[in-house]
Formats: C-alpha cells, structure tokens, sequence
C-alpha cells in the first residue's frame, strides 16, 4: 500500500505492507505540488510521485524479493490526500486513476483531502471531530455509528481483477441508483496497456458516492483572506497589526511585539513593502505566530491575541462536532506545537461550547491517515464519508441486492 500527503511544505511518501499495516519505507520530496488553471497539477504531483513511489516499492521488493504484491509491481491500494483536493482536484481525479493502474498496477484509489487525512491519522474510523491548524484552520467531523442504510454499501477487499464493470452507483445517482451506460467507444485500458479494474471515466467521476458514515460536516478551511480564524496567518497578523499600532501609537499596541517585529523583518515602517509583493503572504504572517506565542506569558496583548484565536478554534470545533455524549475531538498541526498557551484556552473554550465534546490526543498525522485509508481500502473495510470531493474512491463497489 501507498500513503501520499501533498501540502505546502511538499510531498511525502510511505508505503506498507498490505497484510499487516507495517511501514516499510518513507520518502520527502521538498518542492509542493504546483496549482494552476486546471487546478492541482496532476502531472507536476505524479513527477514528484512516481519515482519516490517506485524508489520505495524496489527497496521494499529487494529485502523481501517477491514476497508481497508491491514486491511484484502490484499494489493492492493508494491514498492521496493534499491540500485544496475539494476544490482543487478536478484535474488529480481525471488523470491519476488510470496513471497510477498503469505505473505502479495500483488497484484501488482513494483521493482525499487533506483534512480527510488528518481525521484519518488522528481518530481512525471512528465518530468525531478533528481540527488541523497550520497555516490556516478546517474542522472536520463524522458519525460514523450512523444506523446501516444511511449511505451506500460497504467496499469489498482489494481482490477482484475482473475484467469487466462492477456495477454500482456514480456520484450522479440516487441511493441505490443505477449507473449511468458506458459511453459509446469507451476503453478503461490506459497508455501502456495496463487496465485499471473497473477504471474510472475519462472525466475523473468518483465511482461510489457515500459510505456508512453519512457526510462529512465542515467548517472554516477559507484562507486566510476569508476565514482560518485562529490559524497561524491570522494569530501573526493579528500580532503584527498590534505591533504597527505600538509604532503609531494607537491603543491596544504592543511595544514586546514591536520589538520581535523589527528582529524579524527588519524596521517596522519597511514591513508592508516586504509583505504585499509576496505570494506567500499567509506563510509570511505565520511565521510570526510563534513570536506572538512567546510573548504570550510577559504580554497582555500578545494573550488576548492567542485567546481570540483559541476562541475562532473552539467555535470551529463545535460547529462540526456530532451530537454523541463523549466526541472525540482531536487537534493536529503545527500550530499546536504552541502548546498550552494556545491548547488551554482552546479545550476551555470547547468544553464551555459543546460540553458533552472529549478533547483527545492525536493518533497520528496526515500521512499515518492516509495509509490508513489505503489500509481499510485494501480490505474492504473502510467506513468514512464518500462524497467524490473530499473523498473519491476507484473502482466503484458492486452495487447492493
């Protein structure tokens, strides 16, 4: 199996044993996934996936010479989450399942989000809500304990390689619905000849639609020109905001934060020049965050700031929490290596918002999350929302009796 978590900090890749779980091997690529026109550069992340892929697939099949189906140039299921897949990922969805079936004789895809991921990583498959704060803030939340026949049916093993189509709903469908006739002319055998088992359309349709656990719900994950309230853009622009307003001396300045600002960047007066050319403004105002946070314990100002950001969270939180008595809520992302300058508040916020909600520990990271999704893929075991934006599976699954 093969987990890929693509951000802004670049690509990462890990494989692991189907039968186990196991990792194996893992693989950093530093240079992110470009986005243009079409959005999220299909070509651009398989040039950076492929040969840290196969690079890991030959090591792993070099100790173990044949032993395993990724031994042999077959892999039973792949997980790709990346930032911006929702609304970015038309282009990832029309060109990697059949690259992928004819690179690497990948038999099952899931692409994802990267929110779908970190819940992965940090709850598993289980009810609840998961926060990842970085840059910027997205809430997810799932019930998963959802009564049976509140979505579509449940995915086989990665076992069948019949030729022909498994039938089963398409995003387009109702509950139950028919599929849609192939169109005329039609072929699912890629460039190089290699068949992706039930392949999907050439247009990238997600081939299941929704999975035993309902939908996903949610919140914030605008940017931080429209949301992220709470993340690092938004506590460093706040900081930087009370600095400049130490400079003019305006009310509600901050002289400690002034202070960091010209150690960072230089006199605060040369600040806007440096800022507004950027196209990484939001990870330039980020990067402050952490001086806010130092300030944090000597400073008023610098407190409220992270307050008010620990309250946007909280309020994130809540907005995608299940009403189930004991929710895991969990928290991940960099932004939390603040610590309890910023976690305490966050919990006592959370608790006075949504009391019956369970602040848990973080199992694991987005990369952990999606070998986790190409684990239960794999064996037919997955229970997380399938929508086709923020999850899509190939092939489809056989369609109920």
């Amino acid at each position: 199996m093969i987990g890929v978590d693509s951000g802004g900090s670049g690509l990462r890749v890990a494989i692991a044993r189907a039968e186990d779980g196991g990792q194996v091997g893992e693989a950093i690529r530093a240079e992110p996934v470009r986005t243009g026109p079409r959005g999220i550069d299909a070509g651009h992340l398989l040039a950076c996936l492929l040969p840290a892929a196969g690079e890991l697939l030959a090591r792993a099949g070099a100790g173990e010479a044949g032993r395993r189906p990724e031994a042999r140039g077959s892999v039973a299921a792949v997980a790709v989450g990346a930032a911006g897949m929702a609304t970015l990922g038309d282009d990832l969805r029309a060109r990697l399942p059949q690259a992928l079936a004819a690179e690497l004789g990948v038999r099952r895809l899931a692409l994802a989000a990267d929110a779908v991921t970190a819940y992965a990583g940090a709850l598993g498959q289980r009810t609840g809500a998961v926060v990842a704060a970085g840059t910027g803030v997205i809430a997810l939340g799932a019930d998963l304990d959802a009564p049976p026949g509140d979505g579509g049916p449940s995915l086989p093993p990665a076992t069948h390689h019949g030729s022909g189509p498994v039938r089963g709903p398409r995003v387009s469908d109702g509950p139950g619905g028919r599929p849609a006739p192939r169109p005329p002319g039609r072929t699912d055998t890629p460039p190089g000849g290699r068949a992706f088992p039930e392949a999907a359309p050439a247009s990238g349709e997600a081939l299941y639609s929704s999975g035993p656990g309902g939908r996903w719900r949610r919140a914030d994950g605008w940017g931080h020109l429209l949301g992220d309230c709470g993340g690092g853009a938004w506590i460093g622009r706040a900081g930087l905001e009370a600095a400049l307003r130490a400079h003019d001396g305006r009310r509600g300045g901050s002289a400690a934060l002034l202070d960091r600002l010209e150690a960072v960047f230089g006199p605060a007066d040369g600040l806007p020049a440096l800022l507004y050319p950027r196209t990484d403004r939001a990870a330039v105002l980020a990067s402050f965050a952490p001086e806010v946070a130092a300030c944090a314990g000597t400073d008023p100002v610098a407190a409220g700031i992270l307050r008010d950001a620990a309250r946007g969270i909280a309020e994130t939180a809540a907005a995608v929490c299940p009403p189930a008595t004991g929710c895991p809520v969990a928290f991940t992302g960099g932004l939390f290596g603040i610590g309890p300058p910023l976690l305490v508040p966050v919990r006592e916020e959370l608790s006075r918002l949504v009391p019956e909600a369970c602040p848990v520990e973080a199992e694991g990271g987005p990369l952990d999350g999606a070998l986790r999704i190409a684990g239960a893929l794999a064996g037919g075991t997955l229970r997380l929302p399938v929508d086709g934006n923020m999850l899509a599976l190939w092939p489809r699954p056989p369609a109920p009796d």
